[in-house]
């Protein structure tokens, strides 16, 4: 066991447990809202089908991921499509050599589901133990992107460049026990081999950059429409609950608490990434968390209204981490 690593991470437990705050829920009748935004998906998904891109398209239909067992490496981009009546998203794990499912299943999702049991029962010093278990190749996991959090019934897509490999593709949204989709299907095990996709870096039309230090930086004005958008990590850390920092695109519905959003998004808090997704908020995708220096991207086809950029760590409002634009 590399004990640095691990009392560093146990630290940052600490700190997030102290952290952790009831999740509000917003108590406005959004029944209008909803019916719209149904519509809209309907249309996302249609869209996306009849694109014609040569994305590699992964399916969720409840809880699972169906696509190719074997992609190439450099850039590709991926299409998923949420087809569940739940929150989703996909992360692109690059596993050590000679590591994969078999053994996150055996070494690393228990240990995970037990930690995050004992904090649901307020056992803190329990579940910390519990996490001091993960064994020292978890700390050898890369983390090469994939798609932000997506609502029930839509399409997200991201592109990013990988390296050979074996990768999961994994989805650890909390369901309404607690119990990660991880552990209830939602792991997948490819294979990124040598040969190259051939495919270019995209060129992108608005550019976000990332930072522990400087939160996100995004002051640009967006149009309504299809766009591509550049996510570039100008650095990179583990935050307090375990997780490095990424990038997801919300719409925000009028009247919507935006406090429960930001509570919402630290998996550590009994309720944080747990189903149901706060009301009056549409996930639209976005980009899983990369190393310092790289860069990804993701398309978005937004509307006039109110959008938030937001990162999956505690209190990313008081990171800098929250960011919210109007589409005119």
């Amino acid at each position: 066991m590399n004990y640095k690593k691990m009392i560093s991470f146990l630290w940052r437990l600490a700190v997030v447990l102290l952290l952790i705050s009831p999740l509000s829920s917003c108590k406005s009748d959004n029944k209008k809202d909803e019916e719209t935004e149904s519509a809209q998906s309907e249309a996302e998904m249609t869209k996306a089908e009849d694109k014609g891109t040569d994305a590699i398209t992964v399916t969720t239909n409840a809880m699972e991921f169906k696509t190719k067992d074997e992609i190439p490496s450099g850039w590709n981009t991926f299409q998923y499509r949420n087809m569940s009546n739940e929150t989703h998203f996909m992360i692109l794990e690059k596993y050590p050599e000679g590591k994969g499912l078999e053994d996150a299943k055996k070494e690393v999702g228990p240990v995970f589901q037990k930690g995050m049991d004992l904090l649901i029962e307020g056992k803190n010093d329990e579940a910390m133990a519990e996490f001091s278990k993960l064994p020292e190749w978890f700390q050898q996991i890369e983390m090469y992107g994939g798609t932000g959090l997506i609502s029930p019934q839509s399409t997200a897509q991201s592109t990013v460049k990988l390296v050979p490999g074996t990768y999961l593709i994994e989805c650890y949204v909390k369901m309404p026990n607690g119990a990660f989709h991880s552990l209830n299907g939602m792991w997948k095990e490819i294979k990124v081999i040598e040969e190259d996709s051939g495919n270019k870096e995209p060129e992108a039309d608005y550019t976000i950059e990332i930072s522990a230090e400087k939160g996100i930086s995004f002051d640009q004005n967006v149009s309504s429409g299809e766009h591509w958008f550049a996510v570039k990590f100008t650095d990179q850390k583990v935050h307090e609950n375990f997780v490095e920092h990424d990038v997801h695109l919300v719409r925000v519905g009028e009247g919507s608490d935006i406090s429960a959003l930001n509570n919402w998004m630290n998996w550590v808090a009994p309720e944080g990434l747990q189903t149901p997704a706060p009301k009056g908020f549409k996930f639209l995708g976005g980009l899983q968390e990369m190393a310092a220096g790289k860069t990804g991207y993701f398309t978005a086809d937004l509307r006039p209204g109110t959008y938030a950029l937001i990162s999956e760590v505690p209190d990313p409002q008081g990171k800098g981490m929250l960011k919210t634009f109007t589409v005119k």
